[in-house]
């Protein structure tokens, strides 16, 4: 199978890469303009005869178009994202065009070289401020709160109107805060960042009190893979993510202990983390669970493996 996997240098994207290769009928191309990406998160992969990699934008027409012509893909799995929320509320414009228009791009690209599936990387950020209500598949009003997941959600809209015009499958997975090695941002990156660069103490935004799924980035893929592997309809949406949470205070600790640091943990105050923070909100995960995938670690496991795994294989991170 000849895949394209937008956004493959990037932290999530990267661990598809591997998990797809193993699979010697897959030809796996990767398109990244390494904004967030890496090449070092898939460097260990330009020696396989398989594995294909084009540095450039989603956004410059002629390029994919190019890349398009050339490769005949059978499916893609678009992860090509603006993934830090925080940044869009001072530049709108970032998620406008580096979250919504490329999904209607690679729509486009899709429709016009005759591809007919996709796989899309979707947020629990679409659902918005749940106030304290369980998250399904078919929650709503769907009101987001910050602009990422206004175009994420502007993104699964147009996926859907081309899956009824055009023929297209489609498979949406929602992720939660997704953890794990060659992440790039985040909780637990701050964190262990600041609490490097800070000897007295570390500061946690909010008041400690946020609570969340996290979800180890080798369980997302896993779950991905699978729902993609044992759904049919034309349309398949999934939340993926734990059945358990994690305080951002607890992440906090978690930080200071795998790394050996005595700091003082101190909190800015406010009930959310930046303006578009969800602060609390939890999935209800029944039809996941019902269809066969379950993860293999805990919210809160997911937390610690990720900290043990950027301290050990992201050192530089103290230093940025």
């Amino acid at each position: 199978m000849k895949i394209l996997i937008t956004g493959g240098a990037g932290f999530i994207g990267s661990h598809l890469c591997d998990a797809l290769i193993q699979d010697t009928g897959n030809h796996i191309s990767v398109l990244d303009n390494l904004s967030l990406g890496r090449l070092a998160n898939i460097e260990h992969l330009f020696g396989n005869a398989r594995f294909k990699f084009f540095e450039g934008d989603i956004l410059d027409e002629v390029f994919v178009s190019d890349v398009f012509t050339n490769s005949n893909f059978d499916i893609v799995f678009h992860l090509a994202a603006n993934s830090d929320i925080a940044i869009s509320h001072t530049k709108p414009a970032v998620d406008v065009n580096n979250t919504f228009l490329t999904t209607y791009k690679i729509l486009e690209m899709m429709r016009v070289h005759g591809v007919f599936k996709i796989v899309f990387a979707s947020t629990s950020a679409i659902y918005g401020d749940p106030a304290g209500s369980k998250l399904t598949e078919n929650f709503g009003p769907l009101l987001p709160v910050s602009h990422y997941g206004a175009s994420k959600l502007a993104s699964e809209a147009v996926i859907s109107s081309y899956v009824a015009n055009y023929k297209i499958q489609a498979w949406i997975v929602r992720f939660p805060n997704v953890v794990g090695e060659r992440a790039t941002h985040g909780a637990i990156f701050d964190f262990i960042r600041k609490a490097y660069n800070n000897p007295i103490f570390l500061e946690v935004l909010g008041n400690g009190e946020q609570n969340k799924p996290y979800v180890y980035v080798r369980d997302l893929v896993e779950a991905i893979l699978f729902v993609w592997s044992n759904t049919s309809d034309p349309i398949n949406i999934f939340n993926i993510g734990v059945d358990s949470r994690t305080k951002v205070k607890e992440m906090a600790q978690i930080v200071l202990e795998e790394s050996g640091l005595d700091r003082e943990i101190r909190y800015t105050g406010g009930s959310r983390g930046w303006v578009g923070d969800v602060p609390e909100f939890e999935y209800d995960l029944t039809k996941i669970h019902n269809l066969g995938w379950k993860a293999k670690h805990s919210s809160t496991e997911a937390v610690r493996k990720a900290v043990q795994q950027i301290l050990l294989l992201t050192p530089q991170i103290i230093t940025l």
